[in-house]
């Protein structure tokens, strides 16, 4: 166990120094910095003055150099638009992002568990092809038209829920069922295969020749045996909450790291755009960590080697 910690520890080291390579020359793919960021109309003089002053006339490695020994001290720039360090500006808006996707993640799981299992229990039955069905619906659906459409609904038309912004739970739950949605979608088709393949199993049909009920045979036995590839998905899902939360997050104006990086995109703040990819992506490195982690706690009989 010690070693696999060891081992995955400073594998995810080098991802972290090859993640922090691919954004910084991202930037560079993208254009000329200094172009993105100047104003239009700006003369070449003040153009070379500002790309000294920002050391971009160095270089591409040692630009790279100063850049990556700068966040190892925990400094991605400045903001312009802020006129403040770029990072505290992205940790801010962590919670926000972190609130919305928990959110998210428990409206999924609400959806999908049990319309997973009752699909499974049932199969080729008609209950079993409707949510079959919901579940391509739920996949194929933007997550922008979705959102608008429950804005008019439950904002506009029933005057139910705010329309944008964050504060209260009415707040949250538009946002989180708009990107809940996809999830439970993906979730629900995941949980209905590993149950079919785990109730063929001979341990569950010795459960029933037993005499169990079906409730105890289906949750202590069934399910159970499922949770491995269901918690592989759900980490791959919180994954993908945390970082594609951005188009939810622009349609209810959800201030999290989402809209952040769409507002910094926009508006050509590179330090803004580089230090909330590089959070992002330790965010997503950490939780596969916790992942294969949890898998021994799960299943005991999972050796690490």
């Amino acid at each position: 166990m010690t070693k696999f910690l060891i081992q995955r520890l400073v594998q995810l080291i080098i991802v972290l120094f090859l993640i922090s390579l691919i954004v910084f020359g991202l930037i560079h793919v993208a254009g000329d910095p200094v172009a993105l960021m100047m104003p239009i109309g700006s003369t070449q003089e003040e153009i070379e003055i500002f790309r000294e002053s920002l050391g971009l006339n160095k270089p591409f490695l040692v630009q790279y150099w100063i850049f990556f020994q700068n966040m190892l001290q925990d400094d991605f720039g400045q903001s312009f638009r802020y006129n403040s360090a770029a990072l505290p500006i992205v940790l801010e808006r962590l919670p926000a992002t972190f609130e919305l996707a928990f959110a998210s993640m428990i409206v999924a799981t609400i959806i999908s568990v049990p319309l997973g299992i009752w699909s499974a229990t049932r199969r080729n039955s008609f209950l079993d092809l409707f949510i079959t069905g919901g579940s391509v619906l739920g996949k194929a659906m933007p997550n922008f038209w979705l959102g608008i459409m429950l804005i008019l609904l439950f904002s506009v038309s029933f005057q139910i829920f705010p329309v944008s912004g964050r504060g209260s739970i009415e707040h949250l739950i538009l946002p989180a069922v708009t990107l809940g949605t996809a999830v439970a979608a993906t979730m629900t088709r995941l949980i209905r295969s590993s149950m079919l393949e785990v109730l063929n199993q001979d341990y569950v049909r010795t459960a029933k020749s037993k005499g169990l009920r079906d409730f105890f045979v289906i949750y202590k036995h069934a399910f159970r045996n499922t949770l491995i590839p269901v918690i592989t998905i759900i980490a791959l899902q919180v994954s993908t909450l945390v970082s594609g939360a951005l188009i939810t997050e622009t349609v209810f104006a959800w201030p999290g790291l989402g809209q952040l990086i769409v507002q910094a995109v926009n508006g050509r703040d590179m330090a803004i755009v580089q230090a909330a990819v590089f959070v992002v992506a330790t965010i997503v490195v950490l939780i596969n960590l916790i992942t294969d982690l949890l898998y021994r706690v799960i299943d005991p009989r999972i050796k690490f080697k």
